[in-house]
């Protein structure tokens, strides 16, 4: 047996008495596993528009275009 298995099998009994079946909350461990999300969110978010401000969407214009001749005409 695990040391992990042995305090859970210490520490339920007594939760058992203050324990609402028909209350379950997430606690303080799914608040932090939340919080850690949306933190690395706002950080992939903040990275993306970083990049995404470095891209040159200009295109060149493909060279059988009608375009392309226009402007090389005199």
């Amino acid at each position: 047996m695990s040391a992990t298995q042995a305090a859970l099998t210490q520490l339920l009994p007594l939760a058992g008495d203050t324990f609402d079946k028909n209350k379950v909350t997430p606690g303080i461990l799914g608040f932090i596993v939340f919080a850690a999300l949306a933190l690395g969110v706002w950080a992939l978010m903040k990275s993306m528009n970083r990049h995404m401000g470095r891209v040159n969407f200009e295109e060149a214009p493909e060279p059988g275009s009608a375009s392309a001749e226009a402007t090389r005409a005199p």
